[in-house]
């Protein structure tokens, strides 16, 4: 069975891995703006066939796009708030002394939602006809997760999380008391899903000129959701939880090198028999989303699909886990009957067996090579450019690894001694372009680099620390830091290895 997209794969392209919120821009974080655009053609003066985004949903616990309320719904603060102006339903939010080269989001998401609650006033007010059938349709398009988005999103407000802790009759769900709670709350619940129209027609605006530039967005899609989010409290019974919907088990990853206890990440587990049962519809609704959405889309942890980690709910570390099977190839052949054939990539990193790649590989899903991971023993790395296939996807570095010069000056000699020998004396001058080099000469055919490392910026710019719960999520950039010779050396790395359009 093959379910991938063949053409996206299997041509030489590569691109550029940064999140919108990294963008520069005057209101705190990057958006859907004018800055988006500007980089989409960026990246066609660099050669550049891809963008790679993390996930574009609210972002949940410590600012993570990771821990999202919901897996559907876009992040409000990737709302344009110029193009709100431009329609008249906001006037031109006052200057703000925002951070340049970080989101604060302490400061900025509290901003930013007033102010798109001001253009929902403005709308109600001067919206022409026109305008008010197209949130009209939009809804009705949406209905089957807007609808308990923007009720979920009301009670959020409202109650705070998690969902268990609300009253009864919110978090059971029930059906007269929800009925009389949308009557009386129809102005908020509208907020919400005006909100979900704007990011959508903007995210569009962002794709339209994306094909027109010959670009291809790559989105990404958490194995996991967060606890508190609408696609538990909605679909509470396709997850394995108890009577009052706490987590009776939790997602995590057994001990290894980095960690004695293993990693408690703390998601609920499926409940996979249950999702077989109505033919997994709910992840049928998510993957057409996606594909709505993006050009491919990057499936995080893939491994859990063939077997995950389950770790009781009270238990403090992942240490007294144990492996269960999870859906496999019946999951995806039932999507594949479903959607038809699906561009996925298959994060298939960290200690993985013989059972995943056969999966992986029967699905027909390129995997993925990180190169910061190749030095540390013999010339078999599978890490190693050499080693690649060409049905691959291979990286620099990922948003969880430091940047290439921050990891460059970690590096333990040996290693070192190692990347040296392999990369050559470039290493030694600007690793970082001879990494992008090592990458975009393989066999591999489609090759992604950080935006950090194009600009061979130093670790203080790395996005995120797996298992940090602080100070991620917030890099940005400035134009005044990217200059010409970047995309002109990248251009021509990417002429010279066969990867232009």
């Amino acid at each position: 069975m093959t379910t991938a997209t063949p053409s996206l794969f299997d041509v030489r392209r590569s691109g550029v891995l940064l999140h919108p919120t990294s963008l520069p821009g005057p209101h705190g974080c990057g958006d859907f703006g004018a800055e988006a655009h500007h980089f989409i053609d960026w990246l066609r003066t660099a050669g550049q066939t891809l963008w790679q985004v993390l996930p574009l949903n609210p972002v949940g616990a410590g600012n993570s796009p990771y821990q999202s309320v919901s897996v559907f719904a876009g992040n409000p603060l990737l709302v344009d708030l110029a193009l709100l102006v431009e329609r008249g339903w906001l006037d031109h939010p006052p200057p703000q002394d925002f951070e340049r080269s970080r989101v604060d989001y302490a400061r900025v998401a509290p901003a930013r939602m007033a102010l798109l609650r001001e253009a929902w006033t403005g709308f109600v007010e001067t919206a022409r006809d026109v305008d008010e059938e197209e949130l009209a349709e939009f809804r009705e398009q949406h209905a089957h997760w807007l609808d308990d988005y923007a009720l979920f999103m009301a009670l959020h407000e409202r109650h705070g999380g998690p969902w268990t802790r609300w009253p009864s009759e919110f978090a059971r769900r029930d059906t007269a008391a929800l009925d009389r709670l949308r009557t009386e709350i129809t102005g908020e619940i509208g907020f919400w899903c005006f909100v979900q129209w704007q990011f959508m027609q903007q995210w569009d605006r962002v794709r339209r000129h994306a094909r027109e530039r010959g670009v291809h967005i790559v989105g990404d899609a958490p194995i996991f959701v967060a606890h508190h989010s609408v696609d538990v409290w909605a679909n509470a019974g396709q997850y394995l939880l108890d009577s009052r919907g706490e987590p009776t088990v939790v997602a995590g990853v057994p001990p290894d090198y980095f960690s004695a206890t293993g990693q408690r990440w703390g998601n609920p587990l499926y409940d996979w028999p249950a999702m077989k049962a109505d033919g997994y519809a709910w992840w049928k609704r998510r993957l057409a989303h996606l594909m709505r959405c993006f050009d491919a889309v990057r499936l995080d942890h893939f491994r859990g699909f063939e077997a995950y980690w389950e770790v009781p709910a009270d238990e403090e570390h992942a240490i007294n886990g144990q492996w269960r099977s999870g859906p496999g190839l019946d999951f995806f052949d039932a999507l594949h009957a479903g959607l038809g054939p699906i561009a996925l990539i298959a994060e298939d990193l960290g200690v993985i067996t013989p059972a995943v790649t056969e999966l992986r590989t029967a699905c027909g899903f390129p995997g993925m090579r990180i190169l910061q991971f190749a030095f540390g023993d013999t010339s078999d790395n599978p890490y190693l450019p050499h080693n690649y296939e060409r049905r691959t996807v291979a990286y620099t570095g990922t948003h969880d690894n430091d940047t290439t010069v921050g990891w460059w000056e970690q590096l333990a000699p040996a290693e070192r001694d190692n990347a040296r020998r392999y990369l050559g004396p470039e290493a030694d001058r600007q690793v970082h372009w001879a990494m992008i080099r090592a990458v975009s000469q393989s066999v591999a055919n489609t090759a992604v680099y950080p935006f950090q490392d194009v600009l061979g910026l130093s670790g203080a710019h790395r996005m995120n620390v797996p298992g940090r719960g602080h100070s991620c999520w917030e890099w940005r950039f400035g134009w005044q830091q990217v200059g010409d010779a970047p995309a002109a050396q990248l251009a021509a790395i990417t002429r010279a290895h066969g990867r232009s359009p």
